[in-house]
């Protein structure tokens, strides 16, 4: 018991901890019991997120402004606490933005996870879970997607992931200290219950909720579906969506694998459900009542027909899996939108 009551006051660091599902993982973490460090450059969010988690979960949180790419920072992080576990979301993510930066894509991404684990190494403290992505299957052969599936990367921003999988994997071969939970994660949607917390990407959404919400909300005219032609059953392009708290849980799931085994694992996050993207438009237009004008356009170069997660491993080994359904993901991105139609600079 006591043992227990040591790792729960020992905090964990949530690097990228403003972000869309740092901030989502942060208060599953909080709601455990578990003390955070949120550490974050807000070069991809707003630390207005911060008020939002105070009014979710109190003072169970500390914020530190910092870039993972600076080893000194983190030194400094790690030496005046002692950090038990280390969740780390700090990145880029945005697939088109990485095929015309790839530089400041591999910088980030790989180089980012690089210091990090550096500075993990240098303060003792070797038990991360990392934010990996589907996109590391590439095309796949065929769905749903085992973890054993072939990977291959089609864009810089897959290829960052992958080039930090292989890091991990070699890691942990050379030095059995370290415990690393690679999660691959599907497509996160949604918004916590309260509307408080949500998706708030700067600029044009990159992924296709934020954009119906916004369509919905009336800051866009009309949403782009890329290709009807694809070998699909209505034609549109087939995911696996999967509700950002059902993913935040994943993550508190494998802290614990972590503690409890003492080795590490690779798991799919995901529904095992594939979804069109018609069906989650006119999903959506159920459950709100609001209809989303859109339009067909020709496919866009890098997409793939379907990719949907084979979430076995997930359950055998984490005794974890999805709970919130379609309808729910698109209240709760709802309830965010409408009530923070500017984001978090509402």
């Amino acid at each position: 018991m006591h043992e227990s009551t040591t790792r729960m006051t020992q905090p964990i660091l949530i690097t990228g901890g403003a972000g869309y599902i740092g901030s989502h993982t942060a208060v599953t973490l909080m709601e455990a019991g578990h003390r955070v460090v949120l550490v974050d450059n807000l070069c991809n969010s707003s630390a207005r997120v911060l008020d939002r988690l105070r009014r979710l979960c109190g003072d169970a949180f500390e914020f530190v402004q910092a870039d993972v790419r600076d080893g000194a920072a983190l030194d400094a992080l790690f030496e005046h606490r002692t950090i038990a576990s280390v969740i780390h979301f700090a990145g880029l993510k945005a697939v088109g933005e990485s095929v015309a930066q790839p530089l400041r894509y591999f910088d980030h991404n790989v180089g980012g996870t690089i210091s990090l684990l550096q500075a993990m190494e240098r303060a003792g403290v070797r038990r991360l879970v990392f934010s990996s992505s589907a996109t590391v299957y590439g095309d796949p052969a065929s769905v749903p997607i085992p973890e054993t599936a072939p990977l291959t990367a089609t864009n810089p921003y897959g290829r960052t992931k992958l080039v930090c999988e292989d890091l991990l994997r070699e890691l942990t071969h050379a030095d059995a200290r370290w415990q690393v939970a690679i999660l691959r994660y599907f497509n996160p949607v949604g918004a916590h219950e309260s509307g408080l917390i949500g998706e708030a990407p700067s600029g044009v959404p990159n992924n296709l909720m934020p954009y119906i919400t916004q369509v919905a909300v009336g800051q866009r005219d009309a949403l782009n579906i890329f290709g009807n032609d694809w070998p699909t059953p209505d034609g549109t392009g087939v995911r696996d969506y999967i509700h950002v708290m059902d993913l935040a849980r994943g993550h508190l799931a494998a802290l614990r694998y972590l503690e409890r085994e003492q080795k590490s694992l690779t798991v799919n996050l995901g529904t095992g459900t594939g979804v069109s993207v018609q069906q989650l438009v006119d999903t959506f237009a159920r459950v709100t009542g609001h209809p989303i004008a859109h339009r067909h356009v020709a496919r866009r170069p890098g997409d793939v027909a379907a990719c949907w997660a084979d979430t076995t491993l997930a359950r055998k080994l984490l005794g974890w899996q999805a709970e919130h359904d379609l309808a729910r993901m698109c209240e709760d991105a709802w309830r965010w939108q409408a009530m923070n139609p500017g984001g978090y600079e509402d």
